[in-house]
């Protein structure tokens, strides 16, 4: 088969790999449409070490191939979606409520990390019955595709961020994750949503996912603003949705004593992550940081895809290239640079 890898820290490209094989309670899943995610931008660049012709990719939905033996709730022929993060269910970790984290910190993080990705003609699912769900009728594949990661990122930032019903709620950064972020933050019934974002485009996505100010923080200081829109008290939750100690500084700074921080962004980058002694309160502030990694698991695609299927969240709008499984590296090329406007280019197999 063909996959699209990681040759090596700051190469990739197509080659022919071994079809895999389904294990007892594995299946093999047929892609049929796939996104590029930022963070294969990062993994290629170095972010989690040296790897060597590592398939790469984490959001696709596709047709199962085959299933093992001890498979009981799919069988080849169903139209699925797999999480980007497909935990060891019977951990540790799982049991203890942190299936993201089985097997020690992100180790539910298989896919273009410990085992081949998702962007070949074949791919390799383990714990199948607990980490593929069935596509509903009404929801085409390149929407079902946004449950993989974005939505189930974006959501559990807005989640985790414990906004009260009509409270207020800073957003930093309006990238894919940070949109579904502010989509969930509508969901969950914020007051008041500020998203920090420059590129107009995504600003535009940002009102129509249920922002109530766009924030351009290449005019304007956000902290100042919010702190001038919220009377100077600050918002009750803040989301970093980015990857930036600078916007997680910034969150700290916007959020009220006793508010949430919710950090959804990957911090590819330097050793440390710096808080602001003044904005934590010298360490006192009764400020509550939460952390996440993208939930997996076939119950929360199930609720996702639920989502989408009453209409409730249209991911369409993120997708602004499409191009061929032939073509994936041009893709990759431009979700690394971010130009032509991308948001999120689809791959179609």
């Amino acid at each position: 088969m063909k996959a699209f890898v990681m040759k090596r820290i700051g190469e990739v490209g197509l080659i022919d790999k071994p079809k895999p094989e389904a294990g007892p309670n594995d299946a093999i899943l047929r892609p049929t449409k796939g996104l590029i995610c930022t963070s294969d931008v990062h993994t290629v660049g170095g972010a989690i070490g040296e790897r060597e012709d590592l398939t790469l990719g984490h959001e696709v939905v596709g047709v199962v191939d085959s299933v093992g033996s001890e498979v009981e709730i799919f069988r080849p022929g169903d139209r699925v979606v797999v999480g980007a993060i497909t935990p060891d269910w019977g951990s540790d970790a799982a049991q203890r409520g942190y299936p993201s984290q089985s097997h020690g910190a992100l180790g539910g993080w298989m896919f273009a990390n410990v085992k081949d990705g998702t962007f070949a003609d074949f791919v390799h699912v383990n714990d199948a019955d607990a980490n593929l769900a069935r596509i509903p009728e009404g929801v085409k594949d390149e929407e079902a595709v946004y449950v993989t990661d974005m939505l189930s990122t974006g959501f559990a930032g807005a989640e985790n961020a414990e906004i009260p019903l009509g409270g207020t709620v800073a957003i930093f950064a309006q990238g894919p994750v940070g949109l579904m972020a502010t989509a969930g933050a509508a969901l969950k019934g914020a007051g008041r949503i500020y998203a920090v974002e420059t590129d107009s485009r995504r600003a535009e996505l940002a009102k129509q996912y249920g922002a109530d100010e766009v924030i351009d923080f290449a005019e304007t200081d956000p902290v100042e603003r919010i702190l001038e829109l919220t009377d100077g008290k600050g918002v009750d939750s803040s989301i970093e949705a980015l990857g930036s100690s600078r916007t997680f500084e910034d969150c700290v700074k916007v959020t009220r004593p006793g508010g949430t921080i919710s950090n959804i962004g990957y911090h590819g980058e330097g050793e440390f992550v710096r808080i602001p002694r003044e904005g934590w309160g010298v360490g006192m502030s009764d400020q509550t940081i939460n952390t996440a990694l993208c939930p997996g698991g076939r119950v929360r695609l199930e609720r996702l895809l639920r989502i989408l299927n009453t209409g409730k969240v249209d991911p369409n709008p993120m997708t602004t290239h499409k191009f061929d499984f032939s073509e994936i590296e041009k893709a990759f090329n431009l979700m690394k640079t971010k130009e032509d406007g991308v948001i999120k280019p689809l791959v179609e197999f």
